[in-house]
């Protein structure tokens, strides 16, 4: 199978823990929304249809990444700064 990159990694603090997640690709993504999201709202569902529209190139992969950070955000999780 492969991967689809989406630029430059996002790296995230999960919920609860001090350990930092990167995200490289929307493989990743999509299965971190499906199987290790720690909320079910709606920036979570809209995240979910955007990467299934993007993996099905019916928008660009940019959109994706995109609303995964909305999500992310709303989740809780937290952007790890580059140094």
């Amino acid at each position: 199978m492969i991967e689809i990159q989406w630029g430059t990694p996002i790296a995230l603090y999960t919920p609860h823990n001090d350990v930092a997640e990167r995200f490289c690709t929307i493989e990743k993504a999509r299965h971190w929304l499906r199987r290790k999201w720690p909320v079910a709202d709606n920036t979570r569902q809209a995240a979910l249809e955007t990467i299934d529209s993007a993996m099905d190139c019916m928008c660009p992969v940019k959109d994706a990444r995109i609303a995964f950070v909305v999500a992310a955000l709303s989740a809780g999780f937290v952007p790890v700064r580059a140094s």
